[in-house]
């Protein structure tokens, strides 16, 4: 397979499962405390794979200073862009509950949060092709892990607004078709780069990400089941761990 078309089909197959968490909670009533301890293992997974397959590995290619140049513009960038959109009435896209019905969210600002937080991630997947020659087995297994409690929560919080099912499953198959496209802009813009460009780039979707986590997933995760939230994301990051060194 070329890899610009790995990096297409493996963007695309993470998104896929915020199509797959989404069918979830469109289908289940699923209890919000389950929806809590899914979202806190999922955050787990992905600052482990940000700690150690996108910052170890750019600091070691690229050298400490695009790094963490990089790290420091993409949280930046995202906390700037999540100010935006919240004020837009998409502060709570995450939320499981009520939040989403009891704010003036439009449909475009919730759809614009949900590309807001998926792109970083899948522009992740083309770059590890570049510095790797193959998409990375870790990143591609966290980023499809934390997809699933990502799309959960946020239909849920949909479904309990009212949201129509041809809205819910038309903002996530786009999400899915972005971040295929994401992480096929991430390989050919980047192929070829300079090691300190594609570290700084990294950086800043593993900044982004951190932010993206802290921001949208942790206040669900703490909120629905606050006893437990700690230990699970735990188990996230040593489950992301051990799939990064078995690669």
């Amino acid at each position: 397979m070329p890899p610009w078309l790995e990096a297409l089909f493996w963007g695309s197959f993470a998104g896929a499962a915020l199509l797959l968490g989404a069918g979830i909670a469109w289908k289940l009533r699923v209890p919000p405390n389950v929806v809590g301890l899914v979202m806190a293992f999922g955050a787990g997974v992905l600052i482990s794979a940000l700690a150690f397959e996108l910052v170890a590995d750019a600091q070691e290619a690229g050298g400490l200073v695009p790094t963490a140049a990089g790290f420091l513009a993409g949280a930046g960038a995202f906390v700037g862009a999540n100010v935006l959109i919240a004020r837009s009435g998409a502060r709570h896209r995450k939320r499981s509950g009520t939040q989403q019905a009891e704010e003036s969210g439009s449909g475009l600002a919730i759809a614009l949060g949900a590309l807001l937080d998926g792109v970083p991630e899948s522009i992740v997947l083309g770059l590890s092709v570049v510095s790797g020659g193959a998409v990375s087995p870790a990143i591609v297994a966290a980023i499809f892990i934390s997809n699933v409690p990502e799309g959960l929560s946020s239909t849920s919080g949909m479904r309990n607004a009212g949201r129509p099912g041809r809205y819910v499953f038309g903002v996530w198959g786009g999400i899915a078709l972005a971040s295929g496209l994401a992480a096929l802009f991430g390989f050919l813009a980047l192929d070829g780069a300079p090691a300190e460009v594609v570290a700084f780039i990294t950086a800043i979707a593993a900044g982004g990400i951190l932010a993206m986590v802290a921001d949208t997933m942790i206040p669900e995760a703490f909120e629905r089941e606050h006893l437990l939230t700690g230990l699970v994301a735990s188990l996230g990051f040593l489950t992301s761990f051990v799939i990064s060194q078995a690669g």
